[in-house]
């Protein structure tokens, strides 16, 4: 089912480049009751074994680092430049399978700039930017200059998490058969929609199998967050510091839970709620998107005969819906010769909402679309979003994405079970709740298993731990944040709050909140909870 808004856990990708996940949904097993806590014969993930440093063979954990200038990114990995002389690319080894230590391993990408003082050098600071599914070294360099400072005394370390990009980064469709995909309806309308939709989630999952068959059993986030501390050790660091953003806290309160005792200064922006089922999480996602919409229909209306969406907030968002019908019935064209689908529109719409900054994109894109029926900027903002570029090549974000959760995640849905939140799911967000009630669908019909309902994250003896929230942020609403900080333990998570828009909070340039992440990352001081940044 492509072209759905993809939310398993409410995982939104690449939050500073604007980015949510359309993939294709895995395939249904057909229309009756919920598929979870039935058996099942098709091959597990590997249950987690206890973390050891003996475990692993001194030919990983002794492994030396070949540092050398950085290539441009792969198409694999998405649109970049040639990163700068500061920046130098290497590769770790390790296990493709954590349970087999001396077994076959993997290659992982990966990106750092060496600390450039002034002040004493602390060590790597390690950066994941979210998804999953988002490559860390095309990301990191673009956005370095937010991290100037933190560059002072740290080194600025990213990689491609396993299963994405250049670390055996999973493959489920060429660009063509992508392309093809995306005039498959992603909110079927009836029982033939569903077929058609049914039938090319089918070959999504057949194309995963046949070109990354041997490594989806192993892209879990806890083989990534072991992944992480093999990094740590052969970068000579004796804590991990950290910077997680979105999918990325995820990660990182996996990692605390994993080796409390290894966490050295951590920063969680953009909160999961590890809390959260799919269900759950994507019913959140739906609020959260259309608070956002919201905010910026209000935003909108005071600029008068300038916004497409009209004077009236609420009246826009019934403009916006009748916006997306029409396009269910007739795309519209754009000059490249492709058409804006209902589907992609709405790409666009959530990929603005992510940046305040770019409402005004919004804006541009809703009066083309809404009042000249052209469809070219929307078409834009949602190619960035399924890491689409100007020649059509598409990164593996997306086919990433899909692995990652549904090796994650249990849970497993039906159209039946569909069907019976949409109602609930299009109270809550008229725009986007349909699209994301169909993406719990996600998992249906996935080759592997799921491994755990949610995530553990319970780090009892941490050091404290980051966990800043943004009261507007559409993708990973604010009250994960608080339950992040609840579930971490007592005396670890301390919450930090951003009364602001968009998702995540440090990159919003607001000034109280970089100088109160920098002063602990830096100088180790641990603001009070409760901190509030305006």
């Amino acid at each position: 089912m492509p072209s759905t808004t993809r939310t398993i856990r409410t995982r939104a990708l690449v939050s500073m480049t604007a980015m949510v996940t359309l993939i294709a949904v895995a395939g249904c097993d057909g229309d009756g009751g919920s598929e979870q806590g039935k058996a099942s014969t098709k091959p597990s993930a590997p249950a987690p074994a206890a973390p050891s440093d003996s475990e692993l063979p001194g030919s990983l954990t002794a492994q030396k680092l070949n540092w050398s200038s950085c290539p441009a990114p792969t198409a694999i990995q998405g649109t970049g430049e040639k990163p700068g002389d500061e920046w130098e690319c290497a590769t770790l080894k390790a296990p493709l399978d954590y349970a087999k230590p001396k077994g076959e391993t993997i290659d992982l990408a990966m990106i750092r700039a060496k600390a450039n003082g002034p002040g004493k050098r602390i060590g790597s600071l390690v950066f994941n930017f979210g998804g999953p599914g988002g490559s860390g070294v095309s990301s990191l360099p673009g956005f370095a200059a937010d991290y100037d400072t933190l560059r002072s005394r740290y080194d600025l370390v990213s990689f491609d998490p396993r299963g994405v990009g250049e670390s055996a980064g999973v493959i489920c469709q060429s660009d063509k058969e992508i392309d093809a995909s995306d005039s498959v309806d992603g909110t079927p309308d009836n029982d033939a929609e569903v077929k058609t939709a049914m039938a090319d989630a089918k070959e999504f999952i057949k194309g995963c199998q046949k070109r990354s068959g041997t490594v989806l059993a192993h892209v879990d986030t806890v083989s990534a967050a072991r992944d992480m501390d093999l990094m740590r050790q052969v970068l000579g660091d004796d804590k991990l510091s950290y910077f997680g953003i979105s999918y990325g806290t995820e990660l990182g309160g996996v990692y605390a839970h994993l080796f409390p005792s290894r966490v050295g200064r951590a920063v969680l922006d953009a909160v999961v709620d590890p809390t959260e089922d799919p269900e759950q999480g994507s019913y959140g996602q739906a609020k959260g998107f259309q608070l956002a919409l919201d905010n910026y229909l209000k935003d909108c209306a005071k600029k008068g005969a300038a916004c497409p969406t009209g004077g009236d907030p609420a009246a826009g968002t019934d403009r916006i819906v009748d916006f997306l019908k029409r396009l269910d019935k007739k795309p519209l064209s754009t000059e490249s010769g492709r058409k804006l689908t209902q589907g992609g529109a709405l790409g666009g719409i959530a990929a603005a909402l992510y940046d305040k900054e770019s409402w005004k994109y919004l804006t541009i894109g809703l009066q083309e679309a809404m009042q000249l029926d052209e469809g070219n900027l929307l078409l834009a903002m949602s190619d960035s979003m399924s890491g689409r570029d100007d020649d059509g090549h598409y990164s593996n974000i997306n086919a990433a994405n899909a692995a990652i959760n549904c090796v994650d995640d249990r849970q497993r849905y039906t159209v039946t079970d569909v069907k019976a939140q949409l109602p609930r799911f299009r109270k809550a967000s008229p725009v986007f709740g349909e699209y994301l009630a169909w993406g719990l669908l996600g998992c249906t019909g996935w080759p592997v298993d799921g491994t755990t309902d949610t995530p553990d994250v319970s780090a009892k003896g941490s050091a404290p731990i980051l966990v800043v929230g943004n009261t507007g942020d559409p993708a990973t609403p604010y009250e994960g944040a608080r339950k992040m900080v609840e579930e971490l333990g007592q005396g670890v998570g301390v919450e930090v709050t951003y009364k602001g828009q968009g998702h995540g909070a440090y990159n919003s340039g607001n000034a109280c909140m970089t100088k109160t992440v920098n002063a602990y990352l830096l100088d180790g001081k641990v603001p009070a909870g409760g901190t509030t940044c305006r």
